[in-house]
């Protein structure tokens, strides 16, 4: 969806919503924001052959069990460190794979993960609560499953501020990588042509990610595409300003929304070695 549809969609429901309660309200933001679907496309399609099903089930904090399927992309090198990749809204899973596929490339074993009502998950309308137990609950697993090795954070567009918002809940994450995120969603209406409208108190899915990056602690880094019209690189460097030390920000010239993972490989690498000391060629679970 164009970003003038998504931010015109949102506004749209945000009225409607006050003429219909507050239970209305947040039920057509959560829709909205998150897209949820199954749907995937071609190239992720082809990108997810030869990667692994993963299946994490938890009980919820609200009540209920949930289940959530992943793809599971492991590296060549046996102790090669996780990347938890956390996807945007729209697609599902597989629309991730190519992105997945690079990160994988550069030495990471990679789980992507659905959140509910995405994919092959459980089937729920999901919440910015929601999505941040199952991001903990794939983090979680992972700990259960690969106690001895490295493990980082991944997450793009949406996903960004689920992934800062479980850096600062725990406290064995390497490090943290956003690509083509924001500071809050009241910040991404006030980008575009809609942004005089006084709509922030009305916001119930917020994803303060500005409000919280400072909290996190470890390495962060924060990658953006200089041709992004979805999210504007301001938001993305915004939020690297609100976060602390080691950090670093990388601007990919010629990188959209969507392409900047792949026209910014080598910058990746680069960032990779410099923040984390981590060789893409090589890479170790060293300390």
């Amino acid at each position: 969806m164009k970003r003038w549809t998504l931010i015109a969609a949102l506004l749209l429901s945000l009225g409607f919503a006050i003429l219909s309660g507050c239970s209305t309200l947040d039920e057509r933001q959560r829709a909205w924001i998150f897209q949820p679907s199954d749907r995937s496309w071609s190239g992720g399609l082809a990108a997810a052959e030869g990667m692994d099903d993963a299946w994490i089930d938890f009980k919820s904090m609200s009540g209920g069990d949930v289940r959530l399927h992943g793809l599971w992309h492991p590296a060549e090198e046996a102790k090669a460190p996780i990347l938890l990749y956390l996807h945007g809204a729209r697609f599902n899973v597989t629309g991730s794979a190519p992105r997945m596929r690079r990160m994988q490339e550069l030495g990471f074993s990679v789980l992507g993960v659905d959140y509910r009502g995405f994919g092959k998950s459980t089937q729920a309308l999901p919440s910015e609560e929601s999505a941040y137990e199952d991001a903990r609950a794939a983090w979680d697993w992972l700990a259960k499953k690969y106690p001895d090795r490295p493990r980082y954070i991944f997450g793009h567009s949406l996903g960004g501020p689920i992934a800062i918002h479980l850096a600062t809940e725990v406290t064995d994450e390497r490090g943290t990588i956003v690509e083509g995120t924001f500071t809050s969603i009241a910040d991404v209406i006030s980008t575009t042509k809609w942004g005089w409208v006084p709509v922030s108190l009305l916001i119930t899915q917020r994803f303060e990610a500005a409000r919280k990056v400072s909290k996190i602690g470890s390495p962060l880094l924060v990658v953006h595409g200089g041709e992004d019209r979805l999210i504007l690189p301001d938001l993305g460097r915004k939020l690297y300003e609100a976060a602390v030390l080691p950090k670093l920000f990388v601007l990919v010239e010629g990188g959209s929304h969507h392409n900047t993972n792949s026209v910014g490989q080598a910058q990746y690498r680069q960032a990779l070695a410099q923040l984390f000391s981590l060789n893409s060629l090589a890479v170790s679970a060293a300390p």
